[in-house]
C-alpha cells in the first residue's frame, strides 16, 4: 500500500472539492444541517459507527481496528463566523453574513479524508479511532456538549490521547506546525458589569447619583489590577469590549453597564481573577455610595497540551512532513479553544497548521477571522496525512 501521504496527495482535488463547497455554505453555531449532511455524505460506505447529536448537528464515527488495541480522539470543528466574506474567491460564502473564517472548512474536509484512508487500513489497526465532527467551536461550545453526550466514550472506552489540528491563514509559513507543551491557548470568560445609581438632570449632578464615573474608574482599575495583583509570568487580560449608559447629553441614567472579556493562561490565574474582579468592581462602586452587580460567566478553559503527547505530535510531523515542519512556539495564543474540554480529560495534543498562500506575507496576511482570510487548499494533504499517522502511530505504541 502506497505512503499515507502520498494517498493523501492523490485525494487532494476530492478534499479541495468538500472543502469548498463547505466553505461556499457556511453554516454559524450549533445547528449546522447542510454542513452535516456533507459530512454524512463523505463518511457513507466506510466500516464506521456513526451517531449524530441530539443537541447539535454533530458527527461522531467510531472506526474499529482488526487489531485490539486502545482508543485514540481526532477532532474537527465545522462552523462558521458571523463575518461577511471579502476574499474575492469563486467559491466565497454564497450566504449573506457568514463565513469560514477561521479555516473550520478545511479541518473537517481533513478528518473525513483521514477517514476514508484509516478506514482503508481497518484491518491493520490497533484498536480505535474516533472522529469527532463539531459544531459550535466559535462560542457555543460544541466540544463541552459533546463531551457531554458521550463522545469520549464512544469506543466504549476513554482515549488514551487525543488531537486537533487547526490552520492559521497568516502567521506561520505555509506547511509549519507550531504546538507548545503545558498551556496551548487562554481561557476566555467574560465579566459583566452593572452600576446602579439614580438619574437626574445634566445640570444638577449632586441631586443625583451618578453611575457613569464610577463605571468608568472600574474599568481603568480592572487595568492596574491586572498589573499588580497578577504575575507578569503568568498573565491576564481583560479587556472591556462594550459600555452602554444614558440616553442623551443632559440626562443622568440609573446604571451604566459594561462587559469584558479576560484571558487567563493558568488555572490559577483564573480562578484568581473570577474572586478579585468581580470584588473589585462591587468595592468601587461602594466608595462612591453606589451599588454594582458584578457576574463572571465562564467561558472556554485554558487549553493545556500534554507535555508528552506534544513530543510524540512533534515526532509524527517531522517525519511525514520532513524537518523543519514543526517549531515549538514560544508563548501560548491569546485566542481561546473549546478543545480544551477534551484535554481536560484525555492528554493530547492541539497543533497550529500554516496554511498562508504562497504569494502572501505570512507576517501581514489577513488572520484568521478576517474577513479577507485566505486559506490555501494545498495544504489539505498535509493535514491528511497528519491525522491519519497521528493515530495509527499513537495506537501503535499504546
Amino acid at each position: 500500500m502506497a505512503g499515507v501521504h502520498d494517498e493523501a496527495v492523490a485525494m487532494a482535488t476530492e478534499l479541495a472539492e468538500l472543502r469548498r463547497a463547505i466553505h461556499a455554505e457556511p453554516e454559524i453555531g450549533l445547528d449546522l444541517p447542510g454542513t452535516q449532511r456533507k459530512v454524512l455524505d463523505a463518511l457513507a460506505g466506510l466500516p464506521l459507527e456513526i451517531s449524530t447529536g441530539t443537541q447539535l448537528t454533530s458527527v461522531t464515527a467510531v472506526l474499529r481496528g482488526g487489531k485490539p488495541g486502545k482508543t485514540v480522539l481526532l477532532r474537527g470543528d465545522m462552523d462558521a463566523l458571523p463575518v461577511t466574506e471579502r476574499t474575492g474567491l469563486d467559491y466565497a460564502s454564497r450566504i449573506d453574513g457568514a463565513m469560514h473564517a477561521c479555516g473550520h472548512d478545511l479541518h473537517t474536509a481533513m478528518l473525513a479524508g483521514a477517514a476514508r484512508l484509516l478506514s482503508a487500513r481497518r484491518t491493520d489497526v490497533a484498536g480505535n479511532i474516533i472522529f469527532m465532527f463539531q459544531p459550535g467551536e466559535e462560542g457555543p461550545g460544541g466540544g463541552r456538549i459533546m463531551v457531554e453526550e458521550g463522545v469520549l466514550d464512544a469506543a466504549g472506552e476513554r482515549p488514551v490521547a487525543a488531537y486537533a489540528l487547526h490552520v492559521a491563514s497568516g502567521l506561520l509559513p505555509f506547511g509549519l506546525c507550531a504546538s507548545r507543551p503545558g498551556t496551548m491557548m487562554a481561557a476566555a470568560d467574560t465579566l459583566h458589569v452593572t452600576v446602579h445609581g439614580r438619574g437626574g438632570h445634566g445640570s444638577q449632578p449632586h441631586r443625583a447619583a451618578d453611575p457613569i464615573p464610577a463605571a468608568c474608574e472600574i474599568v481603568l482599575a480592572l487595568q492596574t489590577m491586572v498589573t499588580r495583583r497578577f504575575d507578569v509570568f503568568d498573565p491576564v487580560v481583560i479587556t472591556v469590549g462594550t459600555f452602554h449608559a444614558g440616553t442623551t447629553d443632559n440626562v443622568i441614567g440609573d446604571a451604566a453597564h459594561f462587559v469584558a472579556t479576560v484571558r487567563t493562561f493558568s488555572r490559577e490565574a483564573r480562578t484568581a481573577v473570577q474572586d478579585a474582579a468581580p470584588k473589585l468592581a462591587r468595592d468601587i462602586a461602594a466608595a462612591h455610595g453606589l451599588t454594582a452587580t458584578a457576574e463572571f460567566r465562564d467561558g472556554y478553559p485554558v487549553t493545556v497540551n500534554d507535555p508528552s503527547e506534544v513530543d510524540f505530535a512533534a515526532a509524527t510531523i517531522r517525519e511525514v512532513l520532513g524537518d523543519g515542519s514543526h517549531i515549538t512556539a514560544p508563548n501560548p495564543l491569546t485566542g481561546s479553544e473549546d478543545f480544551s474540554y477534551v484535554l481536560e480529560r484525555v492528554p493530547g495534543a492541539f497543533v497550529m497548521l500554516g496554511a498562508c498562500p504562497p504569494d502572501a506575507n505570512p507576517a501581514t496576511a489577513p488572520f484568521n477571522h478576517s474577513a479577507e482570510a485566505v486559506f490555501d487548499d494545498a495544504v489539505l494533504p498535509d493535514g491528511t496525512a497528519l491525522y491519519v499517522e497521528l493515530a495509527l502511530r499513537r495506537l501503535a505504541q499504546a
